[in-house]
């Protein structure tokens, strides 16, 4: 149990014991005299499952003494800096030092022509040739990088620079214990504990191919043996083994490379910047779903795995809460029990101080910036939220169901917030409207009448870009009558800032650039994600909470480009 957390970690030795005792605990009350506390249990489908290491990854155990390592240590003054020998720079997230030459943060390289006049320090050369008489690297490397990460810091998933550096890399891990999770293009994930005192081998396709990164978190989920020995290296877990949870201290990592002089020429064309990838063929775009199963892995791909991987600038757009969200806010009773489901980042979670608010979010990512931030807010589905019937006073669902994909998803949807509600609680939703303007007026979304983007901050999305179809514009913002609807249903990509064409239609988010730049690694255009909307004609939500039993539509309204209800839950008779 992380300290100062309401939260424990529990492992069952079978998915069958953990189903029973999810079955018979979850809403259970505990008692200790007179005083008793209700228990929740929730799956985790994320978390530490050790695998096989990536090929051509070896972690070498205890490779320093605890001697050498006090000696490495004090190499390092972290207190001065001389520039013209070596540099050192305060990243956002760590502090770095280079020797050798500089590893430059701006264009993902290292200036060949100007080494750091210092080289390596003297008490790195003997673990070096160490390395070289071991066999785990033929060449004398000559650059480091000394990172040091204090506790809940970390690095982005990355791949070193195939045009900088030879093919095998050497970390060295001294002070406290981390996990490095490594990544596949395919998907897969291996997370290795990496032991103080311990070196990294990185060759191959494990070097080439596979990202590895570091999650910023002050707890790791690690195997009991860890503690105890170090003698996890990556590969599968017991079956009667145990995870626990394993505090992070300093860590300082030495990482050794080998300048290279020619062009990469690996094995691995689609991830070197040398070879450049293949020209690739556009992606087909999805289909609308046409069964459950097909819904549920469209919302996986173009919804949840998009917001883990875009949350931090995602965040870094939103800030400012709503006006008429925070009025539905500020009129609850003070003592009333908030629930924000789809809460992101958490910005609404402190608008009312005099109520209890809790906010849940499919994405582990932004639900780990709303516990940043002082939040209370747990990893949870929309459609089945782990929380009691009727024991919220008011809900909220902003900007939400419209990322869920099929009619029925939607309304279950809408049930899951009245299940929530108390007799006589409110719930306000907001979904994305079709018509971005309404009234003569056009949502922020829009671009001005002069065709110049809004440069309003906090609006709709994170990306302006202009209308492909300009010539088809009379007024700088098309109509839905300027393109022609999708007929073979495949879903559309949208272009940003520009009227609808079609209700269900994939949203792009380009990761900016310069959110990216201090600690990227790898040379390569700043993504673009793709996610999926179902955008609300007008009269549609009030129809869909029609549906749903024992609520009534208080009021309905357009707010900036998105349709709004406020809905009550009536009493049973």
């Amino acid at each position: 149990m992380p300290p100062h957390k309401p939260y424990a970690f529990v492992t069952y030795r079978s998915q069958e014991s953990a189903q029973k005792a999810h079955f018979h605990l979850n809403g259970g009350k505990l008692m200790c005299g007179e005083n008793g506390v209700t228990l929740y249990l929730s799956f985790i489908d994320s978390g530490s499952v050790f695998a096989p290491l990536p090929d051509g990854l070896l972690l070498v155990e205890d490779f320093v003494s605890a001697e050498e390592e006090v000696q490495l240590m004090a190499a390092i003054d972290w207190s001065s800096s001389n520039d013209e020998v070596i540099a050192q720079k305060a990243l956002k997230h760590r502090r770095v030092k280079h020797f050798g030459f500089e590893f430059r943060y701006d264009n993902n390289n290292v200036d060949k022509d100007e080494p750091l006049p210092a080289g390596l320090p003297d008490v790195c050369l003997p673990l070096l040739e160490r390395c070289i008489k071991d066999g785990y690297i033929d060449i004398m490397p000559d650059q480091l990088t000394v990172n040091q990460y204090q506790s809940g810091q970390g690095i982005p998933p990355h791949v070193d620079t195939h045009s900088a550096f030879e093919d095998t890399l050497l970390s060295l891990s001294l002070g406290a214990r981390t996990v490095m999770e490594f990544r596949h293009p395919d998907g897969r994930v291996v997370p290795v504990v990496l032991p103080g005192r311990s070196l990294l081998v990185m060759k191959g396709e494990s070097r080439y191919l596979w990202t590895h990164g570091i999650t910023p978190r002050k707890f790791d989920m690690v195997p009991v043996c860890d503690l105890k020995s170090s003698t996890h290296s990556g590969h599968d877990l017991e079956t009667n083994g145990s995870l626990t949870l394993s505090k992070r201290g300093t860590r300082t990592s030495f990482t050794f490379r080998k300048i290279r002089p020619e062009p990469c020429r690996c094995a691995f064309p689609s991830a070197c910047d040398s070879q450049g990838p293949p020209a690739p063929l556009p992606p087909s775009p999805p289909a609308l779903p046409s069964c459950p199963s097909d819904a549920a892995r469209l919302e996986q791909e173009f919804v949840h795995q998009v917001y883990d991987a875009i949350a931090y600038h995602f965040s870094s757009t939103r800030h400012s809460p709503w006006p008429r969200v925070c009025h539905f806010l500020s009129t609850l009773t003070p003592g009333s029990v908030l629930v924000d489901v789809g809460c992101g980042n958490g910005k609404y979670l402190g608008v009312n101080p005099e109520i209890t608010a809790v906010g849940c979010d499919r994405s582990s990512a932004l639900v780990q910036i709303c516990a940043d931030r002082g939040f209370n807010a747990f990893v949870s589905d929309a459609l089945s939220v782990p929380l009691r019937t009727a024991s919220c006073d008011a809900c909220i669902s902003i900007a939400v169901i419209h990322h869920l994909s099929t009619q029925e998803r939607r309304l279950a949807a809408v049930r899951e917030l009245v299940r929530l509600l108390k007799p006589g609680g409110r719930a306000l939703i907001y979904v994305w409207a079709f018509e971005q303007e309404h009234n003569k007026q056009k949502s922020k979304y829009l671009k001005d009448h002069n065709g110049k983007q809004n440069l309003i901050k906090n609006t709709s999305e994170g990306s302006q870009e202009p209308c492909e179809y300009p010539s088809k514009c009379s007024d700088g913002a098309c109509t839905p009558t300027d393109y022609m609807p999708v007929t073979d249903g495949k879903l559309s990509v949208h272009t940003n800032r520009t009227a609808f064409n079609t209700q269900d239609l994939l949203v792009p988010w380009h990761l900016k650039e310069g959110k990216r730049q201090e600690e990227k690694l790898e040379t390569s255009p700043a993504p673009v994600f793709h996610r999926f909307y179902h955008v609300f004609q007008q009269g549609e939500l009030e129809q869909l909470c029609a549906q749903v039993s024992q609520v009534k539509v208080l009021r309905s309204y357009h707010d900036q480009g998105n349709w709004c209800v406020i809905l009550l839950k009536e009493e049973l008779h």
